[in-house]
């Protein structure tokens, strides 16, 4: 569990703007709201390609991600996305060269000087979620006081997965639960799932729906291990500096079109003997899903 300094609460606010229309006039598809993502986890991969590929240092491509990261958010508030987790910086990017994670650490604190008061006015909550050892004091103090400035924004929740693992997030869980046993507050036999989820960073945050990830890879690299158990995985060709919220809007469309069961399953060799079944009704596929031509 990452621990938080204790700071005054924030005035309520009403969100002053809404995101202004994609340049291209692009607007999001119209998905029943049933069907858009609560939660949607971004692995923002390919930063380093993007720059090499046009004979640029790594560095560059991180820069030019700060928009796309911008674009996406706005096309989340369009969308209706309550939730959504970004992978910023990894407990396995302190093996990354110094200068590439002095950028980075550097970069991830300005970041949010800069795009802070932006995406409060959005009515953004940020959040972060992550081990607070190791990581610059200035960026944890960037990140507690945009914690504070937007805690009562209510339109979306973007959470900041700063020096996070979801293996070092299950084990500081497991550690603290640990503790409060040997302290008599907690006894072996209750604990279970729900008890975990409240040991988490954040955990009144709930499950992933959506995890995507850009830039062509197909693997989680330790991110929302927990939280992602039954998320819908979409990958992306795209490196994440080309991407902005057309990108996160197609993810959507894909996500709507398929059958979350949730471990459950139906026979259809029986329903195929059995009486004739109304296909727009069946599973609620009618209600509950997009067709293909949707």
């Amino acid at each position: 569990m990452t621990l938080r300094s204790k700071t005054p609460a924030a005035k309520p606010a009403e969100p002053a703007s809404r995101p202004k229309p994609h340049p291209s006039g692009a607007v999001p598809p119209r998905i029943p709201a049933a069907l858009v993502p609560a939660h949607v986890a971004i692995v923002m991969d390919g930063n380093g390609r993007w720059a090499n590929q046009r004979g640029l240092p790594r560095t560059e491509g991180h820069r030019a991600g700060e928009a796309a990261l911008l674009d996406v958010m706005a096309g989340a508030i369009e969308m209706g996305i309550r939730h959504v987790s970004v992978y910023a910086f990894s407990t396995e990017n302190w093996k990354r060269s110094p200068e590439e994670v002095r950028f980075l650490m550097g970069f991830s604190r300005d970041v949010l000087r800069r795009q802070r008061d932006q995406l409060s006015e959005w009515g953004v909550r940020i959040r972060w979620s992550g081990r607070r050892p190791r990581l610059w004091q200035s960026v944890v103090k960037e990140l507690e006081i945009a914690e504070d400035a937007t805690r009562n924004n209510t339109v979306c929740t973007l959470n900041m997965c700063v020096n996070y693992g979801g293996r070092a997030e299950i084990a500081d869980a497991v550690a603290a639960i640990a503790a409060d046993v040997q302290k008599g507050r907690l006894r072996p036999g209750s604990i279970s799932e729900k008890t975990i989820q409240k040991y988490l960073d954040e955990p009144d945050l709930p499950d992933v729906d959506l995890f995507l990830r850009t830039s062509g890879e197909q693997r989680f690299s330790n991110f929302m291990l927990w939280q992602s158990a039954y998320a819908e995985m979409v990958f992306m060709d795209t490196l994440w500096p080309d991407v902005d919220r057309r990108t996160l809007w197609e993810a959507v469309e894909i996500y709507a079109r398929r059958d979350r069961r949730y471990g459950g399953a139906v026979d259809r060799s029986l329903e195929n003997a059995g009486p004739a079944v109304d296909e727009d009704a069946r599973d609620g596929a009618g209600a509950d899903r997009l067709s293909p031509e949707a």
